[in-house]
């Protein structure tokens, strides 16, 4: 037996060779192997890619939330005492059965009416929004319009009077 395990033929039948991982043979009294400060292929340590302080440091996810927040601030200005209490959420994905109201296509985002104890919640949801956006600019708008048709049905109103900006364009 070898220290490196069984021995085993070569594919080529010529002599034997050392099968599956290289071990070192570990005798007592020997000192532990070093540590590795290099990877396999002799490149160094690593740190992130990005510092912490830059603004791509953050994750898409992260930077479509702080879009949901800035939305509904603008929206708490104007209707403070209306949304009290309502809550607005992101999920990656709507659930995969329809709300019986909701006719063909991915939703965008969900109002969720008070119930039980519950308040009302806005969801809006980030995959399906982020997939029909152009770019970077167009998704702040969209985010935008759907947090306004969202708050308009919780409150009953057209979105032209939730929020005069509203550009049913989309």
């Amino acid at each position: 037996m070898s220290p490196f395990g069984p021995l085993r033929p070569s594919a080529s039948g010529e002599g034997a060779r050392p099968s599956g991982l290289r071990r070192r043979a570990a005798a007592v009294g020997t000192p532990a192997a070093p540590v590795r400060r290099r990877d396999r292929r002799g490149r160094g340590l690593r740190g992130t890619v990005l510092p912490m302080s830059t603004p791509g440091y953050r994750t898409r996810a992260e930077r479509f939330d702080d879009l949901v927040l800035d939305a509904v601030e603008d929206l708490e200005r104007r209707w403070a005492h209306q949304l009290d209490g309502a809550e607005f959420a992101v999920e990656d994905v709507p659930p995969s059965n329809p709300a019986p109201w909701e006719h063909g296509g991915v939703p965008l985002g969900r109002y969720f009416p008070a119930d039980a104890g519950l308040p009302h919640r806005i969801v809006v949801y980030r995959r399906p929004v982020e997939a029909r956006a152009a770019d970077p600019a167009d998704l702040a708008d969209l985010v935008r319009d759907v947090v306004v048709e969202q708050v308009a049905h919780l409150l009953g109103r057209a979105p032209e009077e939730v929020d005069p900006g509203y550009d049913d364009g989309h």
